[in-house]
């Protein structure tokens, strides 16, 4: 098990919860026709997004997968990666600091994020560099 997060671009999601659910479950059928581990396929914002979240949570697998081992292998993250979305799911171990990450670089690459893992299935979207629950 572990702890999974959905950063997204909000001008192709919807605003309202339920409806951004329904998107949600279209979007992760995974049925792009690409492969879902590289960061080239999305918007230049979650490109971003990506290249500076991924330096402390490095991608478990694909072309953007660290040569090396880390020394923290609990920071590695399987991501699967859409043009619209990055879905994270990371160590339990590494839940309230990617928590904190996600949503610091979400703001300020004006993203909005979905908290997969949690019970109440929280939807931030971004306004005036800052994020707000829907």
């Amino acid at each position: 098990m572990s702890f999974d997060i959905l950063v997204f671009d909000p001008a192709a999601a919807p605003r309202e919860k339920e409806a951004f659910l329904s998107w949600w479950e279209q979007q992760a059928q995974w049925s792009e026709d690409h492969g879902y581990d590289d960061a080239s396929v999305c918007t230049p914002a979650l490109r971003a997004w990506f290249t500076e979240f991924a330096h402390e949570y490095p991608a478990m697998n694909g072309p953007h997968a660290p040569r090396e081992m880390p020394e923290d292998e609990a920071s590695l993250t399987d991501y699967s990666i859409g043009r619209h979305v990055i879905y994270g799911a990371f160590a339990w171990s590494k839940a309230d600091a990617a928590h904190e990450a996600v949503l610091r670089l979400a703001a300020k690459h004006g993203l909005g994020v979905f908290e997969a893992s949690s019970d109440s299935a929280e939807v931030w979207l971004p306004s005036n560099g800052k994020l707000s629950k829907v």
